[in-house]
């Protein structure tokens, strides 16, 4: 048996009591990151010359796609817990929500309200990039007051105490585990940083702040995933989410050179117009009839 000196307790439960009501903590911890990720974003939004009536849309509708996207990864790459009701993939209320659907939901329901407003979509990714981070770091606090997804079992002076009934089989006799949500937690905050710090320093033609975003995020993840214990599929030693993040670490890297490398549509054309008379034939003047 293995414990830790000094740890870290976990929630006895996962409601928070305020007065007579008692609120699921997971679903606080939510709140507080689109709270979050809509004022950052907001911010940014404004000072690029947009407005805040987009960023409260791009809100609601990419909460909503959010949801979508997040149950539907779940059931796809979870099917066998999903019971035989008809309800039961629909059944958000229940757990199971990937984060990876939830971005790509989230980001796909934006993007089209976005475009819908005839604002530029790639620079408006830019915009959110840093806001969605951070509401990714707050959210994990949800895993911590449910005492889930951690990781191997640990004794440094920071491993998380989870009670027997949380604890997966095989690993009943530890008690402390590595606290993956505040590993994940502290590397996404430091993400903030770092992109609003790169966005200030450096001239990023947009969808790159998005792609870096991405590939941040995607690099942590993969170290984190080779930590957790919670039942996955597994292909080659290597968890499912192991090789999502790979996946779209690789093609972060390659959306971010692409971005940076691209001309815009605008600089386009005006080169074109730029070229044009260069290419024009003079005719003399000597060969126009006059009309009669």
């Amino acid at each position: 048996m293995s414990w830790a000196l000094a740890s870290i307790p976990s929630p006895s439960s996962g409601d928070l009591e305020v007065g007579p009501v008692a609120l699921h903590a997971y679903g606080v911890m939510l709140l507080l990151g689109i709270v979050a990720a809509t004022w950052l974003t907001g911010v940014r939004w404004v000072r690029r010359g947009g407005d805040w009536d987009l960023v409260y849309r791009v809100a609601m509708w990419g909460v909503l796609g959010g949801i979508v996207g997040a149950r539907l990864y779940h059931v796809i790459t979870s099917w066998s817990t999903v019971d035989g009701e008809w309800w039961e993939p629909f059944a958000v209320w229940e757990g199971g929500l990937g984060v990876w659907g939830g971005i790509g939901g989230g980001v796909l329901a934006g993007a089209i309200v976005v475009r819908r407003a005839g604002e530029s979509v790639l620079r408006f990714m830019d915009a959110a990039a840093p806001g969605l981070l951070l509401a990714q770091a707050i959210g994990r606090f949800g895993n911590y007051f449910n005492q889930e997804l951690f990781g191997e079992p640990t004794d440094l002076p920071w491993a998380l105490e989870i009670d027997p009934v949380n604890r997966p089989e095989g690993f009943e006799q530890f008690q402390t585990f590595h606290p993956t949500f505040l590993y994940e937690f502290g590397w996404n905050l430091l993400g903030v940083v770092v992109l609003l710090l790169v966005d200030r320093r450096f001239s990023i033609k947009p969808p790159g702040l998005f792609a870096l975003y991405v590939a941040w995020y995607t690099f942590g993840r993969f170290w984190e995933e080779l930590l957790r214990i919670d039942p996955s599929h597994e292909y080659f030693g290597l968890r499912l989410n192991a090789y999502v993040s790979i996946v779209f670490f690789v093609a972060a890297l390659a959306a971010f050179v692409w971005s940076q490398r691209r001309e815009e549509r605008g600089q386009r054309r005006r080169r074109q117009e730029v070229a044009e008379p260069r290419r024009r034939m003079a005719i003399p003047k000597g060969r126009i009839r006059q009309g009669r």
